[in-house]
């Protein structure tokens, strides 16, 4: 890269970092003279990046917002998506949250107002540290309607795809749009969700964006309604886990494993892991089956004891028949009833 360009680049990147920078202080950390500072800065803008100058003793330079994205840099939707990219980054646990806020506050900086206004209305919830990016089956144009209804508290309308093909005598088009009061935008295992209130069901319900067809305009605003037991987080994963809504699996146990307890809470996200000695471990965890608990339980390579319940010795031997079964090319045998 050419002298000039690099120290562009440098230029820029010290203009991003605060808010205000003397004239001076620039050519000082650039090491040029103020004469080039003042060039570099015409440079910049003439490549569309809003610098102006303050004036006073310390008379110095600021990147400010302007009417348009520089060029060459970013589009509007593209922007949107950088955003909501950085903001989940934010909530992710693994370790550039602040790195990514701090990107975040640049991004915005430059933004034209019209974009600012967007990407302030994104209130994004984590409810687990996902493997996997959210789902890219979402455009940024979905998900920016959903915010903004969350953040305006405005009753929403929207076309629902069912998870199922329609049957021969279903009419998609004869469906009745939903209409729900929305509460929160989750990501959930590589996925976006819609937590609302189903005002026709009368009851809580969650939502996959991707199935989401927005509906102009938004209803009237709403007095939001108290989530079930106070914390999104809980209410969304009792729900894929199949529970009542206390946030807790429908089948837990426990079990003694002959491994480190350090070893073993490696796997185990919601796991409670106990150490007993060097290579022993009480795990308590738990699953949406008794045959799936004991599935899980097994993938660890290792001894293990179950100290309960009476089902999870259960579905341990059923499983243990299974095996056999596969290993013999013998008939299976039926599941445990649950």
């Amino acid at each position: 890269m050419p002298k000039s360009s690099a120290r562009l680049l440098s230029l820029l990147s010290l203009l991003q970092a605060r808010r205000d920078w003397p004239g001076a202080l620039l050519a000082e950390r650039l090491d040029i003279s103020p004469r080039t500072v003042r060039r570099d800065v015409d440079r910049l803008r003439e490549l569309g990046y809003p610098i102006v100058a303050f004036k006073g003793p310390d008379g110095g330079y600021r990147l400010d917002a302007g009417t348009e994205l520089p060029p060459l840099l970013f589009d509007d939707e593209q922007a949107v998506a950088l955003a909501i990219a950085l903001q989940i980054a934010t909530t992710t646990g693994a370790g550039i949250e602040e790195a990514a806020a701090r990107a975040l506050t640049t991004v915005r900086q430059v933004m034209p107002a019209r974009l600012r206004h967007r990407i302030d209305t994104l209130q994004v919830t984590a409810v687990e540290r996902p493997a996997t990016r959210p789902d890219p089956q979402v455009g940024s144009s979905v998900l920016m309607t959903l915010s903004a209804a969350v953040h305006a508290r405005e009753v929403l309308r929207f076309d629902y795809t069912p998870a199922s093909p329609p049957g021969a005598g279903d009419d998609p088009a004869a469906t009745p749009p939903r209409r729900v009061q929305p509460h929160h935008l989750v990501t959930w295992g590589g996925r976006w969700y819609l937590v609302a209130w189903d005002l026709d069901r009368e009851d809580w319900r969650t939502f996959r964006a991707d199935r989401i067809t927005p509906r102009t305009p938004t209803g009237p605003r709403f007095t939001p309604r108290e989530l079930p037991g106070g914390d999104v987080a809980a209410f969304v994963a009792s729900r894929f886990q199949g529970s009542d809504g206390s946030g807790d699996w429908p089948c837990r146990g426990e079990v003694i494993l002959d491994l480190p307890a350090a070893a073993v809470s490696r796997y185990t996200r919601d796991g409670v892991v106990e150490e007993l000695g060097p290579n022993r471990c009480r795990l308590v965890l738990g699953s949406w089956s008794w045959p799936g608990l004991a599935a899980t339980l097994g993938r660890f390579d290792a001894d293990i004891e179950v100290v309960g319940p009476a089902e999870l010795k259960d579905a341990f031997a059923h499983l243990a028949r299974r095996y056999a079964n596969a290993a013999t090319d013998a008939p299976a045998t039926p599941p445990p009833t649950q």
